[in-house]
Parts: structure tokens; C-alpha cells; sequence
């Protein structure tokens, strides 16, 4: 019963925080042009927990996720896919990647539990990484309509 309960909660942090499941987040990533938040954790993390249920759904209710796609991605249940994305062994990594001029992505994480103003430094600079990419290809859109 304790382990039905504690699913649970999970699962409602998660819809709380915005998460997505990561082949979605990043379909949403390319198509929208936004960085791509990843973090990777598993259930019986506490520093994993602290971040899927604290951290990143205030981050979510705040609005400061809206500038991203957010998945999560668990080792337990995906770790060949975990394995690819993560450097180190360490969890919670939490890794935001970003679509460079050239359509080549930029990876920057942070390792361990992060408080929201790191998160929302990370973000940020995911963000002003993309911007020369978003205003490239909105002038390109600008110049077809001309």
C-alpha cells in the first residue's frame, strides 16, 4: 500500500511540474524552437524526489518552465535512454540542451539537487544560447512572406 501511495505522489508532482515523457518534450523542442529540460532521476532518489516534487513543480506554478520543454526521464525504466543523455553516474542530473546556429545542440547539466534559482539560471542561459537561432529563422519566415 505504501508503495501504491508513494507512486502517487509522484506521479502528482510530475503533472504538477509540467513533466512530460521525454519523446514528446523533445518532438516539442525541435517543432517550437525551445530548449529541451531534461531531468533524469529515479523514484528511490531522495535528491530525485526533492527535484520532481518540489523544485521543478514551483519552477512550473511560477511559469518559469514555459520557455521550455520539460521531460523526465527515470534510469530504472529507461536506462539505455538514461545512459545516453547522462554524463557521470551521479542523479539527479538535470540537463537542458539547446539548438545552435548551426542545428547542432548545446548540452549543459547540473548534477545533484538544484535550488530554483539555479534551475532558473540554467534555463536562462538555454535560452539566450537559442535566441540567435529563433531570430534567424524568423527572419527567414519574414523574408518568404516579402
Amino acid at each position: 500500500m505504501l508503495a501504491v501511495s508513494a507512486g502517487l505522489i509522484v506521479q502528482l508532482a510530475l503533472s504538477t511540474s509540467g513533466a512530460q515523457p521525454y519523446n514528446v518534450a523533445y518532438h516539442n523542442a525541435k517543432a517550437s524552437s525551445q530548449p529541451l529540460l531534461v531531468l533524469v532521476g529515479a523514484d528511490w532518489c531522495p535528491g530525485c524526489r526533492t527535484m520532481k516534487g518540489s523544485v521543478m513543480p514551483r519552477l512550473a506554478q511560477s511559469g518559469k518552465l514555459s520557455r521550455v520543454s520539460f521531460a523526465t526521464l527515470n534510469t530504472d525504466a529507461e536506462p539505455e535512454l538514461a545512459r545516453q543523455l547522462m554524463r557521470g553516474g551521479m542523479i539527479p542530473q538535470l540537463i537542458v540542451f539547446s539548438r545552435k546556429a548551426d542545428g547542432q545542440w548545446h548540452r549543459e547539466q547540473l548534477t545533484g539537487t538544484a535550488g530554483e534559482s539555479q534551475v532558473q539560471a540554467l534555463i536562462d542561459r538555454a535560452v539566450r544560447a537559442q535566441a540567435p537561432v529563433i531570430a534567424s529563422t524568423q527572419s527567414d519566415a519574414s523574408a518568404v512572406g516579402n
